[in-house]
């Protein structure tokens, strides 16, 4: 368990500008994949806040500890915390799922969360991707 906690400090060991865009495209990405979802009316936050709680508190500190790792180590992981996440949010209410919607259309109502756990958990390998060449491209060192 310590060689868990001392690799974990490692990879929360990063430049703070990092942590910054992290937080910043997380908390742009949540707002429009929650406006999203309330617009197509497949499901949203039940409260806006939601949006730092989920995208930024919850997620953030999980791609920097998965940033490392191949894309499908980075899914596997991100699934889980993902499903945990869904369970947590429609268990407890703080989350919508709109009736009859797109989604259970296409796959049934039974299996929405799962559906939104697999699809989420996307966001980590491609996110620590997608800021990883962001960071590059506006703080990549001259030499």
């Amino acid at each position: 368990m310590n060689a868990f906690f001392n690799w974990a400090k490692e990879q929360f060991k990063v430049d703070k500008r990092l942590v910054i865009l992290y937080c910043m495209v997380y908390f742009l990405w949540g707002l429009g994949m929650n406006w999203f979802g309330t617009e197509m009316e497949i499901a949203r936050f039940t409260f806006w806040w939601q949006v730092i709680t989920c995208y930024i508190l919850y997620m953030v500190p999980i791609s920097l500890l998965l940033r490392n790792l191949p894309f499908h180590a980075q899914y596997a992981y991100g699934l889980i915390a993902m499903g945990l996440l869904e369970f947590g949010g429609y268990a407890l209410e703080t989350s919508y799922a709109y009736p009859d919607n797109l989604m259970d259309h296409f796959f049934g109502e039974r299996t929405f969360a799962l559906g939104m756990a697999l699809f989420f958990a996307l966001y980590f390998p491609l996110g620590n991707w997608g800021i990883g060449r962001l960071f590059t491209v506006l703080f990549k060192k001259d030499g």
